[in-house]
């Protein structure tokens, strides 16, 4: 049946459909997926379409006099793709690189014409490679020949390192999924300061079983991860928890657009950061500058070290981290404390 308008206009049903389905908040909501559509493509891309070596941490061992006149030659490359430092022998270059001071070393022989690359496929096998291809052309300009060591060689059946960025971005889907089910479930606009205890204890527990399984994946299951299962089990907690804190912060503050502020910095400026695909040294500056800070990147650089550098350069990792998850306790529960008192906006 035909309806009319108030002034006896025929009104289409269809349209009449259209209007009551186009309303400003469903208009909103469609306005900001498109948004971060298109801030996903443009930050991947962005992020991982033209890698380049820049400064990358590296060290050079030979005679004093050849030594300084190496590192010399290598800061003066085009495009400075390298951070060059003379090292007094191998055994300091090899701990440099587990100790993830450098990502490669180059080791001068004086009697001869063949010289060796130590490099870390643990660390990322795109920047081994680059390292290689980088020196190798090098050394054919000088008549000289290379031979690669790998001092922290990639598991075999991790065979790019890419292994601990993917768990990482696991733990993190795991982190802001389940807060954003729980906070969903039970409605996002008025989260009661013993509600949000509640949901910060559920998504203590869903770390704990998250970051075990996890674990227990990479490790035994798959044998694609080595190193210490209780180390990285620890870790994908501490991960998992630092993320879902974190977003039911968001969502105590902005409701659910707190969703699509994670979505934002987890998934869209977090990932492409995080080192994974690309590590730091090949990453755009912008990138290689905020992904430490990020929960991806700090997840990825830990991970790495526990597989594959003894655990060594954790610290400010684990920190970051650590700070995501307080900040994310507190938040929580002083927008939830504010709101019941009736000092917070309360948000759609």
């Amino acid at each position: 049946m035909t309806q009319t308008t108030g002034t006896g206009t025929p009104r289409s049903p269809f349209l009449a459909e259209v209007k009551d389905a186009v309303t400003p908040r469903a208009t909103l909501l469609v306005t900001g997926v498109v948004i971060l559509h298109l801030l996903f493509i443009a930050s991947y891309v962005g992020a991982l379409h033209d890698p380049k070596p820049k400064d990358v941490p590296f060290g050079v061992v030979a005679p004093q006099a050849a030594a300084q006149q190496s590192v010399t030659h290598l800061e003066n490359l085009p495009g400075d793709p390298l951070d060059p430092r003379a090292l007094p022998d191998e055994r300091t270059a090899r701990e440099q690189i587990l100790n993830r001071e450098i990502d490669g070393a180059l080791l001068i022989n004086p009697a001869g014409t063949t010289d060796t690359l130590l490099v870390a496929t643990g660390g990322g096998r795109v920047l081994a490679t680059t390292l290689e291809t980088l020196v190798t052309t090098l050394e054919k300009s000088e008549a000289r020949t290379l031979r690669t060591l790998d001092a922290a060689p990639a598991d075999p059946h991790d065979a790019n390192g890419l292994t601990s960025f993917y768990v990482t971005v696991g733990w993190c889907v795991g982190g802001y999924l389940c807060a954003s089910i729980m906070t969903i479930s039970s409605g996002a606009g008025r989260p009661t300061p013993r509600r949000s205890a509640i949901r910060l204890i559920a998504m203590a527990v869903v770390a704990f079983v998250g970051g075990l399984g996890g674990a227990l994946i990479v490790g035994p299951v798959l044998s694609a991860l080595p190193g210490s299962i209780a180390a990285l089990w620890g870790l994908g907690a501490l991960i998992i928890f630092a993320v879902g804190a974190a977003t039911l912060a968001f969502q105590a503050i902005f409701g659910m657009a707190g969703i699509g502020l994670v979505i934002l910095i987890v998934v869209i400026l977090g990932n492409p950061s995080a080192g994974g695909a690309l590590p730091p040294p090949l990453l755009p500056p912008f990138w290689r500058d905020i992904g430490p800070a990020l929960p991806p990147g700090a997840g990825t650089w830990a991970t790495r070290s526990i597989a594959y550098f003894d655990g060594n350069d954790m610290t400010a990792s684990l920190l970051v981290l650590s700070a995501w998850a307080a900040a994310g306790i507190a938040v929580t529960l002083l927008a939830a404390t504010l709101r019941a008192g009736g000092r917070a906006p309360r948000m759609p």
